[in-house]
């Protein structure tokens, strides 16, 4: 099934997350056709009137004000490709490049950039015929676009750099020539076009965003499973008490978590717990042997939760935002039959939206952290053993060395929550004086949902092990497929063995975040 772009189409993360997983082939319509045309046939005229425009008849960057004549254009945008193609270190995957190769289409598409009609279809044909340039992830200032990223992608279409193809890294003519594809022939603004905008940011940034709501979708029922296991009270899910504070995501939470626990007989009836304690009220002050309430990693969840859903909801705006506009530099309107000099290029958008991500997964890991902790210490536990080691205590040491790595992650992720949005430094003679580092941003957002899926993936193991032996046949229906899932990659803990396998498992099956069963995904 073909992938066709519209004119008027506003392309969900969704689709473009799906079309780059499953290399859909990708057309762009009749109407997108006619306008990117027309918007190049504005910029044509405007060369025949001897407008000065920025990539056009001029240099870029810190040499915006040196003058160069039509006639050299394609050796401009040549130069320009190949001088701004320095970022280093490892090469992104082939689904995050080809996610970014589409995200500059989508842009490119809306006919608002007056790229040469065939060099789009040629960027087209190398996304189509499975291309994927080798894209370094480390060097975007987020500014001026995306420059180096976008560069090793325009690169490869002009037939320079390197690419894999068929499952081989070869030098981008052969893997075009492999292809059937002819290199594309660079004029005035095509290689401004094509590396001059966020699609880089957003590209990565969906990648990590759409793994992140899955994971989080996901965190609900691993919570309600913590519930069980740690047997903590439901009452403070009840809709009528989130009733008095309007905040969506935590009426959500709340309502997911009230729901599936409701014929669960692991989690605790508070009534229940006021009855015992109000049998051991006397006429003295002393110790109930029950407490009323369950600690804040338990009882706040949907307060705890309900902000990550709400800022994840406001990051897929944002960034769908993005990759529906034009976001380079001049942008020619052919309705206004004008040139614009502008700064669409620039990601503060995308870059606070990776930050707020790396807090709402930092969010995430800190409140696993914390449940594990409730796990593994038999004092806070409500009766599981010490280290959830029911057999040969001492002798063995349970789960206890797993809070040492989820210890570890939580203190390096709280260290990746630092702002990259706000780290300015000013580069290119000052001409690119405040940028906004919106790559980056995205790239540690990748590194901290990493982080999360672990500690998740070890408070998920906690719970299984616990609610093996407070007694597995008491779980919700909720929670049960979840339990299933999971026992069929981890077995119950009856002697010490590395847990390592089974963790990289269960993280990786976080991500995924397939639906358990139909009637976890309906909730």
């Amino acid at each position: 099934m073909t992938f066709v772009i519209e004119l008027d189409m506003n392309v969900t993360l969704d689709q473009l997350e799906d079309a780059a997983r499953q290399r859909t082939p990708v057309e762009l319509s009749a109407p997108v056709r006619s306008r990117v045309r027309a918007s190049r046939d504005v910029l044509v005229k405007f060369v025949q009137d001897e407008r000065v425009i920025y990539g056009v008849n001029t240099s870029m960057g810190g040499f915006v004000d040196h003058l160069v004549p039509v006639s050299q254009a394609r050796q401009l945008q040549e130069n320009l490709i190949n001088a701004v193609a320095t970022n280093v270190g490892a090469y992104l995957d082939d689904t995050t490049a080809r996610t970014i190769m589409l995200s500059r289409i989508v842009s490119l598409a809306r006919g608002n950039s007056a790229i040469t009609p065939a060099n789009l279809d040629k960027l087209v044909a190398v996304l189509n015929a499975g291309i994927v340039p080798c894209i370094p992830e480390k060097g975007s200032l987020g500014t001026s676009g995306d420059l180096g990223p976008l560069a090793a992608i325009a690169l490869v279409c002009a037939g320079q750099w390197k690419a894999r193809y068929n499952g081989q890294i070869m030098p981008g003519r052969q893997a075009l020539s492999e292809a059937g594809v002819e290199p594309m022939e660079l004029s005035y603004k095509d290689g401004l076009a094509l590396i001059n905008g966020t699609s880089g940011m957003v590209g990565l940034g969906t990648m990590v965003l759409q793994a992140a709501r899955r994971l989080v979708d996901r965190y609900l029922q691993v919570s309600a499973l913590s519930v069980e296991g740690l047997a903590g009270m439901t009452k403070p899910f009840d809709p009528r008490v989130h009733g008095v504070k309007p905040h969506r995501g935590q009426r959500q939470v709340a309502s997911r978590l009230w729901e599936g626990l409701a014929d669960s007989h692991l989690a605790v009836n508070e009534l229940d717990t006021e009855q015992t304690l109000a049998g051991e009220m006397g006429t003295v002050a002393k110790a109930g042997s029950l407490a009323i309430e369950d600690a804040y990693s338990i009882r706040c969840t949907p307060q705890i939760l309900g902000p990550v859903v709400d800022v994840l909801d406001r990051i897929g705006a944002t960034l769908q935002d993005e990759l529906n506009s034009s976001n380079d530099n001049p942008i020619v309107l052919p309705e206004e039959a004008e040139v614009f000099h502008n700064g669409h290029f620039h990601g503060q958008y995308v870059a606070m939206a990776m930050d707020h991500l790396n807090m709402a997964l930092a969010t995430v890991t800190n409140l696993a952290n914390r449940r594990v902790d409730r796990f593994l210490d038999k004092s806070n536990s409500n009766g599981l053993p010490a280290f959830l080691c029911r057999e040969d205590p001492g002798l063995r040491l349970g789960l206890m060395g797993g809070q040492f790595m989820t210890a570890s992650i939580t203190a390096e992720t709280r260290t990746l929550t630092i702002p990259m949005s706000v780290q300015s430094l000013t580069s290119t003679a000052d001409f690119q004086d405040i940028v906004s580092f919106g790559f980056v941003a995205a790239r540690r957002a990748r590194e901290v949902l990493t982080n999360a899926a672990y500690v998740v993936a070890f408070e998920l193991l906690c719970a299984c092990q616990a609610v093996d032996i407070r007694g597995a046949d008491k779980l919700s229906s909720f929670t049960r497929p979840l339990y299933e899932r999971t026992r069929k990659i981890v077995p119950f803990f009856d002697r010490d063995e590395t847990i390592t396998d089974y963790v990289e498992k269960l993280a990786a099956d976080l991500i995924a975040g397939e639906p358990v069963d139909a009637a976890v995904a309906a909730h």
